[in-house]
């Protein structure tokens, strides 16, 4: 009689388990942090053309885009982008290192960063407000 016990209890035991199962498991969907199907995608790279520094008003190549070619650019001069515009993410080209600025007169007291020719920054640091294209 003992062994029946036993086998009722862990039968009773088997039971529970199995209607706690599906509760757990909805519990645990609910905790665990969605990743399969919604996987982070990389940031898609915005249209710019060889030979060309395009930047973006917005963050991850979206928003307005402005262009610069060496054709239309002074090397080694500060370019401001137009009054009241700023980019937020950028793509270098140009076949040059390109600096960007914080300051609209390129001063080095607020913030900076040089990208080699080749680079896509979907995320500046600062809101660009001028550009320098470099001779090498």
């Amino acid at each position: 009689m003992h062994r029946t016990r036993t086998n009722r209890t862990a039968r009773g035991v088997r039971a529970a388990m199995t209607a706690a199962l599906p509760s757990a498991a909805v519990l645990l969907a609910a905790l665990t942090p969605q990743t399969a199907g919604a996987a982070e995608e990389p940031p898609r790279l915005g249209q710019c053309a060889a030979g060309r520094l395009c930047l973006w008003e917005g963050e991850d190549f979206r928003g307005p885009r402005h262009t610069r070619e060496l054709a239309d650019t002074d090397i080694e001069s500060c370019t401001p982008l137009p009054r009241g515009t700023t980019a937020g993410s950028l793509a270098n080209r140009t076949g040059r290192p390109v600096t960007t600025y914080q300051s609209a007169e390129c001063a080095e007291t607020g913030e900076f960063d040089t990208y080699p020719s080749g680079s896509w920054a979907p995320k500046s640091p600062y809101q660009v407000r001028a550009v320098k294209i470099w001779e090498s």
